[in-house]
C-alpha cells in the first residue's frame, strides 16, 4: 500500500512518492525515516543499474538508428556524457566539503546521510538479498514483457523487433522519471521513438497511449484504494 500511495503521489509532484513512502513506513511500520528512505534509495540504485543494462542492450540492437536519432535531435552523446561526469564531480566535491565541515547545518546533513548510507548498505546485509535481487530483475522483466505484449494489440506493430520495443521502453522509463507520472509526455515520447523507427504515426501514438493509460489506471485504482485503506486498517496506530 505504501508503494502504491507513493506512485499516486508522483502524479502530483515528481519523486515526492519516495518521501511519502518513507513517511508511511515510519508512521505505520515504525521504521525510522532515514533508514526507510535509505532503503528506498537503494532500490532506486538497483533500478538505475537495471535500466542502464537495458539501455546498453537497446544500443547494441539499434546502435545505428539511435545515433541517427540523436543526430537529428542535435544531441551529442559525448557532450551529454561529459556533462554527466561533470555533475558527478561537483556532487563528489560538495560531499567532501560537507564531510570536512563542522558547521551545524552540515552536521545535521551528515547525520541524515549516515542514516541513508546505512539503509543503502542494507542490500548487502539483508538476510534475503538474493531474493531482493531476483525480485528486482523480475519486476523489470515483467515491465518489459508488458511493453512486448502491447505490440500484439496493434496490427502495425505486431512484427516490431524486440530492439525497437526496448528503445521505446527506455524512452518511456525516462519520461516517467522526469515528469508527473509521464502525464502529457509518456505517450508522445514512446510514439515519437516508434515513428522514428518507421512505425506509422497513428499506430505509434496508439502504442504510447495504451502503455500509459493502462499503467495510469492501475496506479489510480490501487493507489486510491491504498490511500483510503491505510489509515482504516491501521487506525490503532
Amino acid at each position: 500500500m505504501a508503494v502504491m500511495v507513493a506512485y499516486l503521489a508522483n502524479f502530483g509532484i515528481p519523486r515526492s512518492g519516495e518521501v511519502l513512502r518513507a513517511v508511511t513506513l515510519s508512521t505505520y511500520g515504525k521504521v525510522p525515516f532515514e533508514k526507510g528512505f535509505g532503503t528506498i534509495i537503494s532500490e532506486r540504485v538497483a533500478d538505475l543499474l537495471i535500466l542502464m543494462f537495458i539501455v546498453g542492450v537497446a544500443l547494441i540492437f539499434q546502435t545505428d538508428d539511435l545515433l541517427a536519432y540523436l543526430q537529428n535531435q542535435n544531441i551529442n552523446p559525448l557532450i551529454t556524457l561529459f556533462i554527466f561526469l561533470g555533475l558527478v564531480g561537483i556532487i563528489i566535491l560538495g560531499l567532501n566539503i560537507i564531510r570536512r565541515s563542522n558547521w551545524l547545518p552540515f552536521q545535521k546533513l551528515k547525520s541524515i546521510a549516515r542514516g541513508l548510507l546505512e539503509g543503502m548498505k542494507s542490500i548487502l546485509k539483508m538476510e534475503q538479498k538474493w531474493a531482493f535481487i531476483f525480485h528486482t530483475v523480475l519486476i523489470w522483466g515483467l515491465y518489459l514483457i508488458m511493453f512486448f505484449v502491447i505490440k500484439f494489440s496493434i496490427p502495425e506493430t505486431v512484427d516490431t523487433p524486440l530492439g525497437i520495443i526496448m528503445a521505446a521502453f527506455v524512452v518511456g522509463s525516462f519520461a516517467v522519471s522526469a515528469t508527473n507520472g509521464g502525464i502529457g509526455v509518456y505517450p508522445l515520447a514512446v510514439g515519437g521513438i516508434l515513428m522514428f523507427f518507421g512505425i506509422q504515426d497513428h499506430a505509434a501514438e496508439a502504442f504510447g497511449w495504451i502503455a500509459w493509460t493502462t499503467q495510469t489506471a492501475v496506479v489510480l485504482l490501487f493507489g486510491g484504494l491504498s490511500f483510503i485503506l491505510l489509515p482504516l486498517l491501521n487506525n490503532k496506530k
